[in-house]
């Protein structure tokens, strides 16, 4: 039976976010508790970074340096001209963008250019040696069918896959919440891919081991829930994932309501061996502080 002292230290270590265990996260980590000379240490997850959050802060090469610094290994989300600099830092590029989620294949009326700008990211993914490019269905619009409208999804992505297979990169399809409707970046309201269960039937459909989930994590919190059973659910289709607190698309502190470790000890369980893009908006007055509290809590 445990003594009155070991609770009372096991109950002020939780109070910091640690657990009795020397060196091991238990839930979010405040900021208060966060190491200003942190440095990634255990590895056992691929930490990357998505660019576009922090370019109110630094451009993508001076990013690139605080990420090098923290040992963070891949960037994605930054303009094409940075991958040479980026590269020769040490970071890989973990994921390529291509034809952006409000024009997706749902919709007729973007067909051509859906397939134009995937095959276009391919060829960029085989330059810089990446081996995934990001997809999505694409927003609703007046008179879809939604199931003309899926269909017509999983035929544009068949046509452009052949390439992508020859090419060894991976396409994959990235969940978003149509919930948040407060900045045009923490939520997208009407756009059709907005059930994660529903993304990874079109996956099964699209049937091809180079066609994947995007499985965000903040995403799937707002939208589904039930985060770690869909993570093993759907181990076997998931090619990729992102990061952020909830509610507000915010850092993975103590303020907000998702327990990352024992979801990234459920990734890691599954086998997965791809990146983690932290994909929050940093609102703290020192957004590297932010980012090295994220590298900090994700480093199990």
């Amino acid at each position: 039976m445990p003594s009155r002292r070991n609770f009372l230290s096991t109950a002020a270590l939780l109070g910091t976010g640690m657990t009795c265990a020397p060196g091991t996260v238990l839930a979010q980590l405040k900021r208060s508790a966060t190491d200003p000379e942190f440095v990634v240490k255990n590895g056992r997850i691929h930490q990357s970074i998505m660019g576009w959050c922090f370019k109110d802060h630094f451009d993508a090469v001076e990013l690139a340096h605080h990420c090098k610094e923290i040992g963070l290994v891949a960037m994605e989300g930054i303009p094409r001209e940075a991958y040479p600099e980026v590269r020769k830092l040490g970071l890989e590029i973990s994921l390529i963008g291509s034809h952006g989620f409000a024009k997706g294949p749902c919709n007729p009326a973007n067909h051509d250019e859906v397939v134009a700008k995937l095959n276009e990211a391919i060829d960029v993914a085989v330059d810089v040696d990446c081996k995934s490019v990001i997809t999505f269905t694409g927003m609703r619009f007046d008179g879809m069918d939604e199931e003309e409208a899926a269909q017509r999804c999983i035929d544009t992505w068949k046509e452009v896959l052949p390439k992508a297979e020859k090419a060894g990169v991976t396409l994959v399809l990235e969940h978003l919440n149509s919930r948040d409707d407060t900045h045009p970046m923490k939520g997208h309201p009407g756009y059709f891919g907005d059930d994660v269960d529903f993304c990874a039937d079109l996956i099964r459909k699209v049937d091809s081991p180079n066609f994947k989930l995007l499985f965000d994590i903040y995403h799937v919190s707002v939208m589904n829930g039930d985060i770690i059973r869909r993570i093993h659910q759907y181990k076997d289709l998931i090619g990729h994932y992102h990061t952020a607190g909830n509610p507000g698309r915010g850092e993975l502190d103590d303020t907000q309501e998702i327990n990352y470790p024992p979801i990234l000890e459920a990734i890691l369980e599954t086998g997965y061996e791809g990146y983690v893009a932290q994909e929050f908006i940093p609102n703290w007055d020192d957004p590297i502080l932010a980012l090295r509290n994220a590298a900090q809590l994700c480093d199990i």
